[in-house]
């Protein structure tokens, strides 16, 4: 047994944070599912700017886009949208076997919508017509206007990824808006979600002010935040999902953003550190292979970590970290940094197009 599978036999299921027409076409995405033991996939527009601006593989589809006179953000959605039905269509045996749960492909609403609830639902629709694949999930950003468009969605049968979560407050929101979808959907057994919890970019933007304070005190706390932010979750979803409607799955955590950003760090740290029951943890490929090299798994690392992990803050706090401000400028920066990688793909195919 390698070291991915123990982690599902904790109880964490393990997605690959990447997709690309390369790697469907040249059978690697299959290697990946048999050798590494990988369930599911997720997209986001960073990682769709990466896979068109390179390679030849997508250069079919946009002469016969560009003969149609598609613009380019109607010809980038129609490249995404073939990648995610090819990546569902492997998946789907794994779906099958997990009931639903696992053999998901995530693919992203627009970013540049996410302050607009009505467009961002209209879009969830849209594009879960158009993948018209039962184990397609929709990503929609936790951002304030967009929790009512994820509960609209959920209640119309739609199986929601919400990303872009950094604090505990925003997650109890989407909580929230996850119980009041499926109470209002016709039929709940059919719907799975995931609440994309952020991890390290977390312990970046701490660390970077834990750093400017200097302290002895501030300085030990580097490479906690991360850790202790995703435990503190998990402990409001222990606490949040005890009653369900009947017939309704848990939506569950995902550790996102698993890669370290700091190579002072263990590369497996957001990995053996976040492993328990009813969780998702999406990785770089990277990541994959550090976990597969290096294990280190010491069971499970969520259940009973709740009360170190509000040391660790209240830790924070006192040496003089204002984490409502860390948090603000995170979910800030994370729109941000998709608006420029999709504007920089749009930019590009508008070149190609033309």
């Amino acid at each position: 047994m390698n070291a991915i599978k123990e982690l599902a036999e904790l109880g964490t299921s393990t997605w690959l944070d990447d997709l690309s027409r390369d790697r469907i076409d040249s059978g690697n995405l299959k290697e990946v599912i048999e050798n590494k033991a990988v369930v599911g996939v997720t997209t986001n527009p960073a990682i769709f700017a990466a896979a068109m601006s390179k390679g030849t593989a997508y250069d079919a589809q946009i002469a016969e886009l560009k003969a149609q006179g598609e613009p380019a953000d109607r010809a980038v959605y129609a490249m995404s949208i073939k990648d995610v039905q090819a990546a569902c269509d492997i998946f789907a045996d794994i779906f099958e076997a997990s009931g639903g749960a696992d053999g998901r492909v995530s693919i992203e609403v627009d970013p540049r919508i996410s302050a607009d609830r009505d467009a961002t639902l209209e879009q969830a629709r849209e594009l879960w017509s158009k993948v018209d694949r039962p184990n397609v999930m929709i990503k929609i950003p936790a951002t304030p206007e967009s929790l009512p468009a994820i509960s609209d969605a959920l209640a119309e049968g739609i199986s929601v990824n919400v990303t872009l979560i950094f604090s505990v407050a925003r997650y109890r929101e989407v909580v929230a808006a996850y119980l009041d979808g499926i109470r209002r959907a016709e039929d709940p057994s059919k719907i799975h979600s995931v609440a994309s919890f952020f991890v390290s970019r977390l312990d970046t933007e701490v660390d970077k002010r834990l750093e400017e304070i200097g302290t002895e005190e501030a300085l030990a706390l580097r490479g906690k935040a991360g850790v202790a932010n995703a435990r503190r979750a998990y402990a409001v979803f222990k606490e949040l999902f005890e009653d369900l409607p009947e017939g309704a799955h848990v939506q569950r955590p995902l550790w996102a953003s698993t890669g370290v950003k700091n190579p002072e760090y263990p590369a497996t740290l957001y990995v053996t550190e976040l492993a328990g029951p009813d969780t998702v943890n999406t990785m770089p490929e990277a990541t994959i292979d550090a976990v597969l090299e290096q294990g280190g798994l010491h069971g499970d690392t969520l259940n009973g970590t709740a009360e170190e992990s509000e040391k660790i803050f209240q830790q924070l706090d006192a040496v003089g970290i204002d984490l409502e401000d860390v948090f603000a400028v995170l979910e800030r920066e994370g729109v941000e940094k998709f608006v420029d990688a999709w504007t920089e793909l749009l930019d590009s195919m508008d070149e190609r197009l033309s």
